[in-house]
């Protein structure tokens, strides 16, 4: 559990509660619709959370309203839509969390993501959220026709919310937070990375998570892959390639049995896992039959097309243009979001045919760079850690959506364009192996406290060499999370299922 800043703040009732419905606030268009007491209760569901141990939430306020309304493109009406929980203990921080997907909705305003036992509300945060700036449901992206909904989007709308909660915050406790934070995952990771390099003060520690950055970069990624297993895959009476047969289950199961048995002892324990993933050198080409196919071996070109995937585009002259994917044990998973090697993308019409024009795909992925807001691509964070600002990454390994390749690369540059010396001092990486986009995974340790660990650092100057990690698809067992590039490695001795008996140890 988090300490407290001295003493927590004493509950607040409902009449101070029910007096936010008048809060405005000079130079923003804020309509408040509503400001109730919520007593405590179970933790709401959000099916797009990565999963988490049952919750209790405890007694807030939850002020719910919109900033900027007004109607956009077309006649479709567009606002900033926001919450704030506030809890009636308050520990004088407040926690931004991060949304999801193109947004769309106000999801509950809790901090349960990446909080270990307790969401942040629970323990006393005040908590934010918002819908980017628009209402929307799934992947719609209609939005983007409007210029302001598009840059709301990108990132106008959570430094707007930002300020408005703060403000908040600051009316009904009576004073202003101690310390802000802000933790998301994919869109959420990318929103966490887009204060860190537009607003650098707004937050003195973020967390991001499977930054779903170059967006249109890893869409060509997830192309180039369905494309390569398109071009060996049995085609239908129709002639359209059935991409998910290009591998059969059992081809798919011999690529892992290999991978393991390649790579699986590199952090001295066998045991299906796999924390070394900058380490392993495995090649599909020791899976080639020497002769006729048959469930031991693969053929040549099944080789080619797993060596295809996992590498990466490239353009015709050879340059990389999305970096590729590690190998892990996760890429050939074939349930829930399927693995790299399961054409977790498979597409529509015209793009099923066997062959790509990677040079036309990377120019229109360039071109498509300032709509989507080319996260990636901006290193100089020096103001954000100059004000004593902490950063942490943390990626599934086996992420077929954005590879954890592309946040490695974009670590290493931050290194290179701050000064590789001094990057640990205010940034850490932590690689999560078999786990997919934002957690789940047939073996993995996808439940680890980051919060903590980010508060840690920010208060008592603790860096996080190392973050406990469990899972649902390990019971019983845990994993230390070591900051890249060192890596959990057995020491020879002790209990293999539990934490304890691993050292970071650098590659």
């Amino acid at each position: 559990m988090l300490p407290m800043i001295a003493l927590a703040v004493p509950a607040v009732g409902a009449p101070q509660c029910s007096a936010l419905t008048r809060f405005t606030l000079p130079g923003h268009e804020v309509v408040i619709h509503q400001a109730r007491e919520i007593p405590a209760g179970p933790l709401p569901a959000n099916p797009g959370a990565p999963p988490a141990p049952p919750q209790l939430l405890p007694a807030h306020c939850r002020v719910d309203g919109v900033i900027d309304a007004r109607q956009g493109r077309d006649g479709k009406p567009y606002g900033i839509g926001f919450a704030v929980a506030l809890p009636a203990q308050w520990n004088g921080r407040f926690l931004f969390q991060g949304g999801g997907g193109l947004n769309g909705s106000v999801a509950p305003p809790v901090g349960g993501q990446y909080a270990g036992e307790k969401s942040a509300l629970d323990r006393g945060f005040a908590v934010a959220t918002t819908d980017s700036g628009h209402q929307g449901a799934g992947f719609d992206a209609s939005f983007f026709a409007d210029q302001e909904a598009a840059l709301d989007f990108l990132y106008q709308a959570v430094a707007e919310v930002t300020v408005v909660a703060k403000a908040l915050v600051a009316r009904h406790y009576g004073k202003g937070s101690a310390q802000n934070y802000f933790v998301g995952c994919s869109t959420g990771g990318r929103e966490a990375m887009m204060m860190s390099q537009r607003f650098p003060r707004y937050f003195d520690g973020i967390v991001s998570v499977a930054p779903a950055i170059r967006t249109s970069f890893s869409n060509l990624g997830l192309r180039h892959a369905a494309t390569a297993l398109n071009a060996i895959a049995p085609r239908d009476a129709a002639g359209v390639p059935q991409t998910r047969q290009a591998l059969s289950d059992a081809d798919r199961g011999l690529v892992i049995e290999g991978l393991l048995k390649s790579c699986d002892g590199l952090d001295g324990n066998e045991d299906g896992l796999i924390f070394a993933p900058h380490a392993c050198r495995f090649d599909p080409g020791t899976l080639e039959c020497t002769g006729e196919k048959s469930a031991r071996c693969l053929s040549s070109a099944q080789v080619a097309a797993v060596r295809t995937v996992m590498s990466g585009p490239r353009t015709t002259a050879g340059i990389q243009v999305y970096p590729g994917y590690f190998y892990d044990t996760g890429i050939a998973n074939t349930r829930g979001l399927a693995g790299i090697l399961a054409a977790p993308f498979i597409p529509e019409g015209p793009a099923v045919s066997t062959q790509m024009n990677v040079d036309v795909a990377a120019s229109e992925a360039m071109s498509a760079r300032a709509m989507v807001g080319d996260t990636g691509a901006w290193t100089n964070l020096s103001s954000f850690h100059g004000h004593g600002g902490k950063l942490i990454f943390a990626h599934g390994v086996s992420d077929p959506w954005f590879s954890a390749r592309d946040t490695v690369e974009y670590y290493e540059r931050l290194g290179r364009d701050n000064g590789e010396a001094t990057l640990r001092d205010w940034s850490r990486l932590f690689l999560v192996p078999g786990m997919g986009h934002c957690g789940g995974g047939e073996r993995t340790a996808d439940r680890f406290d980051l919060l903590t660990s980010l508060v840690d650092w920010v208060e008592k100057s603790a860096a996080p060499e190392r973050v406990i990690a469990t899972g649902a698809s390990l019971p019983g067992e845990s994993r230390p999370l070591c900051a890249y590039p060192e890596y959990a490695h057995y020491t020879g001795s002790g209990n293999v299922r539990e934490a304890a008996s691993y050292r970071c140890r650098a590659p």
